[in-house]
């Protein structure tokens, strides 16, 4: 390993087994560098250095004796803060979040990796409650993209996704109700992994429920798998989580997607997309075919299913917001505080009537997925554009985040898996990703096929300059 900040996970625990380097050594040189750089990115929002190196300390004492507890014991990873943790806050973005109550628990995912001996460099930031796709709030500030601080790194995983970019971690955990994960991911060159709904188990419940889904992000596919093998399986808190299947999810990486079935589609049949994104996508969705798969071209939609999805995200807000007495709601994000008033005025029959129109999608989609192994889209309408804003000049006219993440919320409504990969950069040199889509529950099929991708095409070992 030449610079053990951007080092893999495997890379790391391989180094850890040969007594190269400890996890005490790695936690050290991560506190350090977010000591020295995240104030220009502001990634982390809560840092604990005494109990993060006791963590380190304790994976060290494993690794001498022979006894991780896990492929990840030792490992750097970064929390979301929307995700319950012990002993650490989860103030979600928000000033409206009571400061003094107990932090006694922690969500499945994050008790999962307490217990692979993980080691934890802090929570990371999140749009308030997470409702938009740019990282900013009125708690924690502006969290910049380390490829060009004047841009986001989107939202709502943005923390996590800078974080991984800049070296100040190795792993971060995501949250993704309409793309929280893959828009960050692809806006800053990290792979993200949306899996299937119930995969990784959740608690609380999200506000906004069945679109709402857990998922690993890391600097490679390979670490991604390890990641969700820790994380994946069932909890009593979440009667949505799916059983734990028996293979695990690094298993089967390399065995490629010669003859696969992959429909490529530049629009989804609805979206404006920027051009430079666009052929960049394009010539991705070649690469694929280079690869020995079968790639057409088609849509596999020619309406904009947001009709669906507003009803069920507006009205998520406001069952979360509304009942906030005045001086609460006062502390909110305008643009949140809109929203949630938006959901407020939601029918009952608005409610069903979107359920119905999921629900039809959801057909819709698997039908077309019988068709085909894969759809590939582009993951983003947009490269990374100004902090500050919550759309594009080029999208404005479009309701607050939606229009340029088209390609993100259809599939929290079909709940499918979905990942995002770089698949190269802009001429100003920003990272551009193209999203894989699988059938339902086909979370190793999607790995597969990013894996291929990533093999022929490693721009993840491409990274931002220091600043």
């Amino acid at each position: 390993m030449t610079d053990h900040h951007f080092a893999t996970a495997t890379e790391l625990t391989r180094a850890y087994a040969s007594g190269e380097i400890t996890p005490v050594d790695i936690a050290g040189m991560m506190l350090a560098r977010i000591e020295a750089l995240d104030a220009s990115v502001n990634a982390y929002c809560h840092l604990d250095p005494e109990t993060t190196m006791a963590m380190a300390e304790a994976s060290a004492e494993r690794w001498t004796n022979g006894t991780p507890l896990s492929p990840l014991d030792g490992v750097p990873v970064a929390i979301k803060d929307l995700l319950v943790t012990r002993g650490w806050p989860t103030l979600r973005g928000s000033l409206t979040v009571d400061r003094t109550q107990a932090w006694n628990d922690d969500a499945p995912s994050v008790a999962r990796l307490r217990a692979a001996g993980c080691v934890f460099t802090g929570k990371v930031t999140t749009p308030e409650f997470g409702w938009k796709a740019t990282n900013d709030s009125p708690l924690t500030g502006i969290t910049r993209n380390p490829w060009n601080l004047a841009k986001t790194p989107g939202g709502s995983s943005g923390g996590s996704a800078a974080a991984i970019a800049a070296g100040l971690t190795t792993l971060a955990i995501g949250t993704d109700a309409g793309g929280s994960i893959r828009i960050p991911a692809s806006f800053c060159n990290v792979f993200g992994f949306k899996p299937s709904f119930g995969r990784i188990a959740a608690w609380p419940l999200s506000p906004f429920g069945t679109l709402a889904h857990v998922g690993p992000m890391a600097r490679n596919v390979e670490d991604a798998a390890l990641f969700l093998d820790v994380m994946a399986g069932p909890d009593t808190r979440d009667w949505y989580s799916l059983p734990r299947e028996s293979l695990t999810y690094a298993d089967g990486l390399h065995t490629g997607i010669k003859g696969a079935r992959i429909a490529y589609s530049a629009t989804l049949g609805y979206a404006r997309v920027d051009s430079e994104v666009a052929e960049l996508c394009a010539a991705a969705a070649r690469a694929f075919e280079a690869l020995g798969a079968h790639v057409e071209a088609i849509d596999p939609l020619t309406d904009d299913p947001l009709p669906a999805f507003k009803p069920l995200y507006y009205g998520a807000a406001h069952l979360l917001l509304g009942r906030l007495p005045p001086e609460k709601k006062a502390q909110l994000e305008p643009a949140l505080a809109a929203l949630a008033e938006e959901g407020s005025r939601l029918t009952l029959d608005d409610y069903l009537a979107a359920q119905q129109a999921r629900a039809a999608l959801g057909i819709r989609m698997r039908q077309f997925m019988e068709r085909y192994d894969y759809l590939l889209t582009p993951q983003l309408a947009v490269p990374a554009f100004d902090v500050g804003l919550i759309a594009p000049k080029s999208h404005a006219d479009m309701p607050y985040w939606t229009g340029w993440t088209a390609f993100t919320y259809p599939f929290n409504l079909t709940q499918q898996p979905a990942a995002t990969i770089n698949c190269g950069f802009t001429q100003a040199g920003l990272p551009v990703g193209i999203q894989i889509v699988g059938r339902n529950f086909e979370d190793h099929a999607v790995l597969r096929a990013a894996f291929a991708y990533e093999t022929a095409h490693p721009n993840w070992q491409r990274h931002p300059k220091d600043f």
